[in-house]
């Protein structure tokens, strides 16, 4: 007597990996390239896209009105290295914007441990979040003076071009993207929830603006002109603003001034350990949990 059977092996088409295996670098280099990709919306939804989007036109249209007023009225337009420094709170919204999308869900949904499961390590990931803000971060700045650069070489305006300032502003591009990348997720990895990642980083903004800028105030109604200066230095914008004045020679976009010597070019280093050394203990503390 036979009995009938009572399952079925559907073969479903899985086979086994047989291509080359990459390692660590390759991982965390795709991690990488993904999360900035994500920054900007590219393979998300139409919504995600608004807001990047908008916010990097709106970084451009100072560069157009300069290049516009160097073809019509012959005159300078916005230097170079002041431009992060007025347009940062364009760069403040973006920061807020992005940097919980990049850590957020993963900390909210538990999936640290898989990414960890692989040949990612905790140092890998982290970097390779840092290095996707930071990117997206310089595009920002840099594409916008480059555009600046490019519509004054072509726009037949008096004097030779400011090539040392804009290679200057490059320069700074590098620091506020690496600082203020740091900065970004370290705030935002404190909390699981995109929302408070978001009102963490624009309270961070709007606190060292304000306290700077009462400290400023203040003490140069006192006659502490140099404890004024050194106050500026809490907002992180002028911080690095203080660096290229520092490093190369440029005009301080405060108008005061800021501290002398290489202080700035202290600090920023200083600053960016803290804040990773901060993002580092907090992701130990998430993948052991």
């Amino acid at each position: 007597m036979t009995s009938e059977p009572t399952a079925v092996i559907h073969d479903i088409g899985y086979r086994h990996y047989e291509g080359a295996r990459l390692g660590r670098g390759s991982a965390a280099l795709a991690l990488a390239v993904n999360s900035l990709r994500g920054v900007f919306g590219l393979g998300r939804t139409a919504r995600a896209k608004i807001m990047p989007f908008l916010l990097a036109t709106i970084m451009l249209l100072p560069a157009v009105v300069s290049i516009a007023v160097m073809a019509l009225l012959k005159q300078d337009g916005l230097p170079y290295p002041a431009y992060a420094v007025t347009m940062q709170a364009v760069l403040a919204i973006f920061l807020a914007a992005q940097s919980p999308y990049l850590v957020a869900p993963d900390l909210r949904f538990r999936v640290l441990p898989l990414y960890f499961s692989r040949p990612v390590t905790v140092v890998d990931y982290i970097g390779a979040k840092l290095a996707a803000l930071a990117v997206a971060m310089f595009l920002l700045i840099a594409v916008p003076l480059t555009l600046l650069f490019a519509g004054e070489l072509l726009v037949d305006r008096p004097g030779p071009p400011h090539t040392s300032q804009y290679l200057a502003a490059m320069g700074g591009a590098v620091v506020y993207a690496v600082l203020l990348a740091a900065i970004g997720i370290a705030l935002a990895s404190l909390t699981p929830r995109r929302g408070l990642g978001v009102a963490s980083v624009i309270a961070f903004y709007l606190f060292t603006s304000a306290v700077s800028a009462v400290f400023f105030g203040v003490l140069l109604s006192i006659g502490r002109e140099t404890a004024a200066k050194w106050a500026m230095l809490i907002n992180p914008f002028f911080l690095v603003d203080a660096v290229q004045v520092a490093l190369f020679g440029t005009d301080p976009s405060n108008g005061e001034g800021y501290p002398p010597g290489l202080w700035a070019c202290l600090i920023v280093p200083v600053v960016i350990a803290v804040a990773v050394a901060g993002i580092l203990l907090r992701y130990r503390k998430a993948a052991s949990s």
